[in-house]
């Protein structure tokens, strides 16, 4: 089992220069990659997109790559003769339409934008990528460790939770054969001290026990929700991308609680509820950072 937060990151020499790459992990409801790459390298950013798609299945990630470059990128200076052309010449019909004097100086000319411009040289970005490549998937396998770590301690956590919770569900499950006889009792007493000495009616008082129990039975909840935790015992110990089925067995836990809840007319069982209840909402909170 995975978190989906972690940081990761490599950087190597290569003869394209310093390339570092970082990779921040958050939650985030399906795989969600953002690439970040210097404007030399935009090219590439699918296949970056790729290398990390390839280890994340869920989770909002940020992948920044810088370079540095040893000792500068070329540059060239480029002149636009035929556009410093069409400047004289507009400058010229300005000059004989307005009856102005003077000419365009060479420090004027080069001022108009695009006349003279810095042109840096064009790599080939798919000759860097062999080197790229390696990069980021150290940054990626760094990544996945810090998320396996993490996921680690949350799956001894939430064992240590279904622990308790299943002991809870050990105490109800006694509690519930001793829930009818007590009823039983109390309804027995109850009645006797309203008829006096008018005598019980067994048979009615069997038939309100029988349909007491009936309401109250909670034998099928206890059994899927037993069901439930050891599937979800099972998905913790697994591998992979985890956490919607676990969100689903949460979901599916929380609702035979309620029944649970809502039928076991006693102080006892409602009790456990309670505590049951607050040890999957810990779980649900937990769940919502594993991948």
């Amino acid at each position: 089992m995975r978190s989906m937060t972690g940081f990761g990151a490599a950087a190597a020499d290569t003869p394209w220069g310093r390339i570092t790459v970082e990779m921040r992990s958050l939650n985030h409801r399906f795989a969600e990659i953002q690439v970040r790459l210097p404007r030399e390298l935009a090219a590439l950013e699918e296949r970056v997109r790729g290398v990390v798609q390839r280890g994340i299945q869920r989770g909002r990630v940020e992948v920044t790559v810088s370079r540095e470059s040893p000792g500068g990128r070329p540059r060239a200076v480029r002149a636009d003769v035929g556009l410093a052309r069409e400047y004289l010449q507009a400058a010229r019909q300005v000059k004989r339409a307005l009856r102005l004097r003077g000419e365009v100086s060479l420090p004027q000319l080069l001022a108009f934008p695009d006349v003279v411009r810095l042109e840096e040289a064009r790599e080939d970005a798919a000759a860097i990528w062999a080197d790229l490549e390696q990069v980021v998937g150290a940054a990626l396998q760094e990544l996945l460790r810090m998320r396996a770590e993490e996921g680690a301690r949350l799956a001894a956590d939430a064992v240590a939770r279904l622990d308790r919770i299943e002991a809870l569900v050990d105490q109800v499950t006694r509690r519930a054969r001793e829930v009818v006889a007590d009823y039983a009792g109390r309804l027995r007493q109850r009645l006797t001290e309203l008829l006096g000495e008018v005598p019980l009616d067994e048979g009615r008082l069997a038939a309100e026990l029988a349909l007491f129990a009936e309401r109250s039975d909670i034998t099928e909840e206890l059994t899927r929700l037993r069901s439930h935790l050891a599937h979800y015992r099972e998905t913790v110990a697994g591998e992979g991308a985890v956490g919607r089925k676990l969100e689903f067995l949460l979901q599916e836990m929380g609702r035979e609680t309620n029944t649970i809840g809502a039928k076991a007319n006693d102080l006892e069982i409602s009790r456990a509820v309670i505590a049951i209840k607050g040890e999957l909402e810990s779980l649900r909170e937990q769940v919502q950072n594993v991948e």
